[in-house]
């Protein structure tokens, strides 16, 4: 009788990845209450002298400030993560963002902020964003064996969702507290995340592709996206779902004048999405998922988007943070099933290249999303907008179901022997 293979050892036994974890936890924690933060000082400085749909509009603005940028830079990025050390990418990116931090806590303090000067760290934001993406996906698989990916996806998972958790509720109370100590937080956690990643040793990269033009290289993650089907379907129907039923932007307007709660309600608000998504990830974590993972993808976006749709509509604080944590849970289904398909169907010397790809139409979904949200409140007040938001998520879910029936009979997330990338792409098979 055959012995029984080895269980893949457990990501947190490896230190580059206890490491890496930590960084991506302290730094989730600090953007994330800097997001909060700064989302409330905008809605309340434009609030001084516009109306609520005006002011909804500027806190909307925001993301357009941050997806820009991202935009621009996504066709030169991927091929950035795939050339430079990953490790120095994202040492760089995290620097300028405790840069950001400081500079709007000594703006704060002095009394000298202004919406220009929010725009602006919105922009640089978007910069960090585009670099640090997918430097941070990319890097990951080379912390711990092709086996342990998708515990290492979970797990990676906890991080980020645990800190958009503790993020904005800690954003929210140290803000109530005072503006200052929640700036001193956010840059001190941001330095903590900085010294994080200077704690990983030399990691495996693929060589640089001499014989490729820059331009072909750029070119080839997206033609990779465009002709693998399953990966496609998986990156545009979170873009459009996410994009449509994108709440979160709007969460200022709904503690401050729907909901009537606060900076301390938005914080708790804004950690509802969290406190679902982490659940979900712990789950998997434990327990990964294994069969009819398409499916189940599928159903979890519809799940969202009612839950969101259930959001909008509602009136009373409980029963609205319930909705958001139900879809923050279906929504980790969704990045669980996604994230595990784009990284184990792609080879790793275009990982960096196709989590462009992917964090371009992340950054839509959520930046564009927030800019699309905000327009919407604008003309069909902050209600609206999210309602129509909840039942297009549901309707583009339907649309994809039949549009990419791979999706929908996926069954688990091992990669066909030959991926759907065109020989003359020059694409080393795994």
């Amino acid at each position: 009788m055959a012995a029984a293979a080895p269980s893949p050892p457990h990501p947190f036994t490896i230190p580059n990845f206890r490491a890496y974890w930590l960084s991506r936890f302290a730094g989730t924690i600090a953007m994330t209450a800097m997001a909060i933060v700064i989302g409330w000082q905008v809605y309340s400085i434009a609030r001084e002298t516009m109306g609520i749909k005006e002011a909804a509009f500027m806190l909307g603005m925001i993301g357009a400030a941050q997806f820009v940028p991202l935009f621009l830079l996504t066709p030169i990025v991927g091929l950035v993560a795939d050339t430079i050390d990953r490790r120095w990418i994202v040492r760089g990116t995290v620097t300028l963002m405790v840069c950001v931090t400081a500079g709007l806590g000594l703006l704060t303090y002095f009394d000298a902020l202004s919406l220009p000067a929010l725009f602006g760290a919105a922009v640089l934001t978007g910069i960090n964003r585009a670099f640090s993406g997918p430097a941070y996906s990319a890097l990951a698989p080379n912390l711990v064996p092709r086996e342990s990916l998708p515990t290492a996806i979970a797990v990676s998972s906890i991080a980020w969702q645990v800190g958009s958790i503790a993020g904005p509720s800690v954003g929210g109370l140290l803000f109530a507290i005072h503006p200052d100590v929640a700036y001193a937080t956010i840059t001190a956690l941001m330095l903590v995340a900085l010294a994080m990643i200077f704690l990983i040793g030399k990691v495996p990269q693929p060589p640089v592709q001499p014989d490729h033009r820059p331009l072909a290289r750029i070119a080839e993650g997206f033609a990779y996206v465009r002709h693998n089907r399953l990966v496609l379907a998986t990156i545009t129907l979170d873009l459009f779902a996410v994009l449509l039923a994108g709440a979160t932007a709007l969460l200022p307007v709904f503690a401050r004048d729907i909901l009537h709660v606060g900076s301390q309600g938005l914080g708790l608000l804004a950690a509802g999405m969290g406190i679902g998504a982490a659940s979900t990830a712990v789950f998997f974590s434990i327990r990964p998922m294994k069969a009819n993972v398409g499916l189940k993808m599928l159903i979890a976006v519809v799940v969202f988007g009612l839950a969101i749709l259930t959001f909008g509509l509602s009136r009373w604080f409980w029963l609205s943070l319930g909705a958001l944590i139900v879809a923050g849970g279906a929504d980790m289904v969704s990045v669980y099933v996604r994230q595990s398909l784009i990284q184990l169907h792609t080879p790793d010397a275009m990982r960096g290249r196709v989590s462009a790809v992917s964090q371009l139409t992340i950054s839509a979904s959520n930046e564009l999303g927030e800019a699309e949200s905000g327009l919407l409140a604008s003309l069909l007040g902050p209600v609206g907008a999210v309602v129509f938001g909840g039942v297009g998520a549901i309707v583009v879910t339907l649309i994809w179901s039949r549009l990419f029936p791979e999706l929908r009979l996926a069954k688990s997330f091992d990669p066909p022997e030959m991926l759907s990338v065109p020989p003359d792409h020059g694409v080393a098979q795994p």
